[in-house]
C-alpha cells in the first residue's frame, strides 16, 4: 500500500490547487492548474473513500466494548472489513502513472498486409468496425484519407476520432490483425489467412512537435479514385516528406489547402508517436511484453469467420461473438486489455 505520507501530500496539493484557482490566476496558468486538478480529483475521491472505510472500522471496533452497541457493531464489521481491500485496490489503480496521451483524440491508420485483395477487403472491414464502435461510444469519427482497391477494399485509410478517453481506449488496437475466412475472390471455398495492420496514434498538438519548414518537402500531384473513377483533374493531392526521418504522408481530398492541413496533422501524430515509442524503449527493455506497446509488427488478434471466433493473443481471450465484434462491439475485449495492462503496472510497482 502507498505510504500515508504520500496520500497526505496528494490531498494537500489538491487543496492548494483548489484555493489557487479560486483566488484567480493568469489564463495560461489556470489551464495548467485545471488540468492537474482534474487529474487529481478522482485520486482524492478514492483516498477519501479509503479513509472513511478505515474510520468506520475503527468506530465499529470501539463499539464492541459497549454492551448496548456490540450487536450492531458485530453486524457492520464483516461488511466494512470486506470493503476495505476493495477500496485499497481502487486507490492503487487511481495512483497508477497516467499516460499523458490518454485523453487525446486519436488517428487510426489501417493498411492491408499479406493476402492481396482479400487483405484490402479485410482492412475495409476493420475500418467499418472502428467507425461503428466510435458511433456507439458517441465519438466523432472522421475519415480523412481512404484509397480504395479495385473490389472496394482499402489500400490505405486514415481516420480521426474525437471524444472522451479515445486514445486510452483505442491504443490497444495497434498491431497486426489476422483474418481466416473464405475470400469473396475464392471460388473453391477454401479458407485463406490474410492480415491488415492498424496503427493508433495520439493526436499531436503544435506545441508537442515543432516541424521547421526546412525539414519538409511538399509535392503536389494529381489525385484519382479507385479504378480511375472520380479523377481529379487538378494537382490537388499533397505528399509531404519529412526529410530528417524519411516519413512520407499523403492526402488526396479535393482541396489542396485541406490536404496540406490533413497531411501535416498526420505527420505531427507520427512524429509524436515516434517520440513516445522512443521514450517507451528507454523505460522498458522488453516492450513486447506490454499490452499497450503499440508494436506494429506484433500479431495481436485473429478473426476466424468459419468458427465465429475472435482471439486476442496478448491476453489469451477468445470470444465467440465475431458478428457483434465486426459490428463494433469491442468493449469487452478493450476492457479486458485495460484490466491486464493495469495488473501489469500494479505488479511492476510491487516489484
Amino acid at each position: 500500500m502507498v505510504p500515508e505520507e504520500r496520500l497526505h501530500e496528494i490531498a494537500q496539493r489538491f487543496e492548494f490547487l483548489e484555493a489557487k484557482m479560486a483566488s484567480g490566476a493568469e489564463p495560461g496558468e489556470i489551464a495548467r492548474l485545471a488540468k492537474e486538478y482534474s487529474d487529481l480529483k478522482p485520486v482524492v475521491a478514492e483516498i477519501d473513500a479509503w479513509k472513511r472505510c478505515r474510520a468506520d472500522i475503527e468506530a465499529a471496533e470501539a463499539m464492541l466494548d459497549d454492551p448496548e452497541m456490540r450487536e450492531l457493531a458485530e453486524e457492520e464489521l464483516p461488511d466494512l472489513r470486506a470493503r476495505l481491500p476493495e477500496h485499497e485496490a481502487a486507490l492503487q489503480l487511481a495512483l497508477l502513472p497516467k499516460d499523458a496521451a490518454d485523453a487525446r483524440p486519436a488517428m487510426i491508420e489501417i493498411r492491408p498486409g499479406t493476402g492481396g485483395e482479400e487483405a484490402a477487403l479485410f482492412a475495409g472491414d476493420l475500418l467499418r468496425m472502428y467507425q461503428r464502435h466510435a458511433e456507439a461510444q458517441g465519438w466523432k469519427f472522421e475519415l480523412i484519407e481512404a484509397q480504395e482497391s479495385e473490389l472496394g477494399g482499402i489500400k490505405e485509410a486514415v481516420a480521426h476520432v474525437q471524444g472522451e478517453g479515445v486514445f486510452a481506449r483505442l491504443k490497444y488496437e495497434s498491431g497486426v490483425h489476422r483474418v481466416q475466412r473464405v475470400p469473396e475472390t475464392e471460388s473453391g471455398g477454401r479458407i485463406h489467412t490474410s492480415a491488415a495492420t492498424v496503427a493508433v496514434l495520439p493526436e499531436a498538438e503544435d506545441v508537442d512537435i515543432d516541424i521547421p519548414a526546412t525539414d519538409i518537402r511538399i509535392d503536389t500531384m494529381r489525385a484519382s479514385g479507385a479504378g480511375g473513377q472520380h479523377v481529379n483533374t487538378t494537382d490537388s493531392a499533397v505528399r509531404i516528406t519529412h526529410l530528417p526521418t524519411g516519413i512520407v504522408v499523403t492526402s488526396s481530398e479535393k482541396s489542396q489547402h485541406r490536404n496540406r492541413e490533413i497531411a501535416m496533422q498526420v505527420l505531427r501524430a507520427r512524429l509524436y508517436d515516434a517520440e513516445r515509442q522512443k521514450a517507451d524503449d528507454e523505460r522498458a527493455a522488453d516492450r513486447r511484453s506490454q499490452v499497450g506497446s503499440g508494436d506494429r509488427s506484433e500479431r495481436i488478434r485473429t478473426y476466424n469467420f468459419p468458427q465465429g471466433r475472435m482471439t486476442d493473443h496478448r491476453i489469451n481471450l477468445t470470444l465467440y461473438k465475431l458478428d457483434q465484434v465486426m459490428q463494433g462491439d469491442l468493449s469487452e475485449v478493450i476492457d479486458a486489455l485495460t484490466a491486464d495492462d493495469q495488473a501489469r503496472k500494479l505488479a511492476d510497482l510491487d516489484g
